[in-house]
């Protein structure tokens, strides 16, 4: 006879019928052990976590020096040293135990809190899930003690005034939780990145870190300048901006790096509250925005920015690992971000003055001159930042016959010297959309003799048509490009471009050529230019298009038949709090029923585009961050279409007028080194790279 198989337990006739309630548990208080391993796991998540911890205490302890010494990764140990004022030798017990700090006393010293911990559980978390140790020693006593947390027991120890924390074989106690560590070369990296995030905002203290006995890192205390070289290297304080802008209680400060400078992966950007390191999706989001017109693809910026504001503006109890902060007003800060940084980038590396010499100028080599370049104590007119420089009067224009000089438009003062000015009574200029702007504008335009013409001008505009009708009318972007300008047989020749060294004044240096109908190449001070036509026009036109539309009022259009759709409580809420908000960006919001809104009116600019998206766009934006730019973004995207189509084509030839013209232009525009879609607009080849391709000098 088969014998019946064993019945699985779970089908056994004891086991609880899922369709019967189980039996109701008794409610009881948990051990003080199974507390401290719940919230070790809150706050212990791998060894970086430990290293994390105690460098914050290390640091409110006033340190000048902490050693974090590590083996296989910090699994195995994790000793952390510092040269603090140490803990006397009758509180080292009470050190070890739950919600017991020095930090604070009451609300009111939680709500302005200072130091890098206060909760008062790292300790008691750790020495939970590990075999931890602690010696001290204050200035005043004889010797350190050593108190061993596992068995209470208090010795006499040998070591200088400060406080060692030693953690060893972490989550010896909770297998589980060591299965899921990854290997010692990640766990270590972990560990390394950690101290720098402490190294980045204390460059007044010195960190070393040893592994398996040998020195991985050692950051030596000095300038805010010199940390940020040793943890980020030279290569990003070269490539980086600096940040500094100071709105009521708070400030920022830091570097932001340039677009060029941008990773794949987002694991250069430190943000800190305070001195604290966050992961703040706000701060994250407003630095973001800052890049937006100027990053290519999905690349990530780079930055160190440091924020000081109240603390009574900002709660840091808002997670167990202190990573997260909360602030009171949400929209300044997000707000402040952004302009910090949009302020950094602005100011292209094309605005900035090169040096009267070149890179082989140390190295005893000759230096290139211009066939014409007078002494080098000709006067010469000074740049000035792109907010206040002028549009240039004068660029180079080269004919059949011979090389000349114009000193600026037909209509304005003629240079003092040189050939008569031609009548322009047969040039029909355009009305001029930019008249109003104080910063210089570029054209393209079709000549008499049928070439392209590109050049400043600063004619007086007429019949301005209004925001709403340009940004609707594709045609717009054409007149701010395509132009009327006289030919070149009209323009004057200038006496003072020929006592202007042209080569060391400008940044971008003089055009000389233009290659494959793309190109245009300059020289100037460093060696060779080479400069994307069409990009760069792009960024100019681009430019002029956001600067009128910064200056004119947002219009909206009231909906015949307003637009209904299904939200949630969430857009409800926001929809109804918000509703200033939204009117302010053209939005004409409401609620219309349960779990209904309805759109009455979109900006002018954007009636063509699909409301209901747009509308919940800024609603998702408004709940997250409390301000929205989805409607700056959708302008801006259609300006930097209408720039595009508007810009300077490929295969257009130009002559060396039009072409400084451009380089002038590209001087006195913000972010001029980037198109609108992120990519370079010029590169800079210096003498030496060029003595290099040629194996000069060796």
């Amino acid at each position: 006879m088969t014998p019946e198989p064993a019945r699985d337990p779970a089908f056994s006739d004891n086991a609880t019928d899922p369709g019967q309630a189980a039996p109701r548990r008794t409610i009881l208080e948990l051990p003080d052990e199974l507390i401290s391993q719940i919230a070790a796991g809150e706050v212990v998540e791998r060894p970086a976590s430990v290293v994390r911890e105690l460098v914050d205490n290390a640091l409110d302890s006033g340190a000048s020096q902490i050693t974090v010494k590590l083996l296989a990764g910090g699994v195995r140990q994790i000793l952390v040293e510092d040269d603090g004022c140490g803990i006397p030798v009758a509180e080292l017990p009470l050190a070890l135990r739950r919600h017991a700090t020095s930090k604070i006393r009451s609300l009111d010293d939680l709500e302005h809190v200072a130091t890098m911990g206060f909760r008062g559980e790292a300790l008691a978390a750790i020495s939970s899930v590990s075999d931890t140790s602690l010696s001290s020693r204050t200035p005043d006593a004889a010797h350190a003690h050593r108190l061993d947390a596992r068995s209470g027991e208090l010795s006499p120890a040998a070591r200088a005034v400060g406080t060692s924390v030693e953690v060893r074989e972490l989550f010896f106690s909770t297998p589980a939780r060591r299965k899921f560590l990854k290997s010692d070369a990640t766990e270590l990296a972990h560990c390394l990145e950690a101290v720098r995030r402490h190294a980045l905002a204390r460059p007044d203290v010195g960190f070393s870190v040893w592994h398996e006995g040998k020195l991985v890192e050692q950051l030596r205390p000095g300038t805010p300048a010199q940390r940020l070289a040793d943890v980020l290297g030279d290569e990003f304080v070269r490539t980086s901006r600096e940040v500094d802008l100071s709105i009521g209680p708070m400030r920022i400060h830091g570097r932001a790096g340039l677009p060029d400078a941008a990773r794949s992966r987002a694991d250069w950007q430190y943000c800190y509250v305070n001195g604290r390191y966050v992961r703040d999706k706000l701060l994250a989001h407003g630095v973001r925005s800052a890049y937006e017109d100027v990053l290519h693809g999905s690349r990530q910026p780079t930055y160190a920015l440091f924020i000081e504001i109240a603390p009574e503006l900002v709660d840091v109890n808002v997670h167990p690992t202190k990573i997260e902060v909360r602030f009171r007003d949400s929209r300044q800060v997000h707000q402040a971000a952004r302009r910090a940084v949009e302020a950094s980038l602005a100011l292209s590396r094309a605005a900035q003055p090169q040096p009267g010499t070149n890179d082989r100028a140390a190295d005893g080599s000759a230096t290139p001159t211009a066939p014409d370049a007078p002494s080098a104590d000709a006067a010469t007119p000074a740049l000035t930042s792109p907010t206040q420089q002028t549009a240039l009067p004068w660029a180079r224009v080269q004919d059949s016959a011979a090389e000349r000089r114009w000193a600026g438009w037909p209509g304005q003062q003629a240079a003092p010297s040189g050939p008569t000015v031609l009548s322009t009574s047969s040039a029909t200029l355009a009305p001029d959309p930019f008249a109003d702007l104080s910063l210089p504008r570029i054209v393209a335009a079709t000549r008499d003799d049928g070439e392209l013409a590109i050049a400043p001008r600063d004619a007086e505009a007429a019949n301005t048509p209004s925001l709403s009708s340009q940004l609707s009318d594709a045609s717009w972007a054409n007149s701010v490009a395509q132009t009327k300008l006289p030919s070149t047989a009209q323009l004057a020749q200038a006496a003072q471009m020929d006592q202007m060294d042209d080569t060391h004044e400008w940044p971008l240096g003089r055009a000389v050529a233009q290659i494959g109908g793309i190109y245009v190449l300059a020289e100037n001070a460093k060696g060779l230019i080479i400069v994307d036509m069409h990009a760069a026009h792009e960024r100019v036109v681009y430019e002029c298009l956001k600067a009128q539309l910064a200056h004119a009022r947002l219009e909206s259009q009231p909906l015949l038949i307003p637009l209904a759709f299904a939200a949630n409580p969430q857009e409800i809420a926001t929809a109804e709090t918000q509703r200033d908000a939204l009117l302010s960006l053209g939005l004409d919001v409401d609620a219309i029923g349960p779990g209904k809104l309805a759109v009455r009116s979109l900006p002018m600019a954007l009636t063509q585009a699909d409301g209901v998206e747009l509308t919940r766009s800024v609603l998702a934006e408004l709940a997250q961050i409390d301000a929205s730019d989805v409607i700056k973004r959708a302008q801006h995207e259609l300006l930097a279409t209408m720039a595009c189509h508007g810009a300077v084509r490929a295969n257009r030839r130009l002559t060396l007028t039009e072409m400084n013209a451009l380089l002038r232009d590209m001087e006195a525009t913000e972010r001029a080194d980037q198109c609108n879609h992120g990519r370079p607009t010029w590169r800079q080849l210096t003498l030496k790279e060029l003595d290099a391709l040629f194996l000069r000098g060796r």
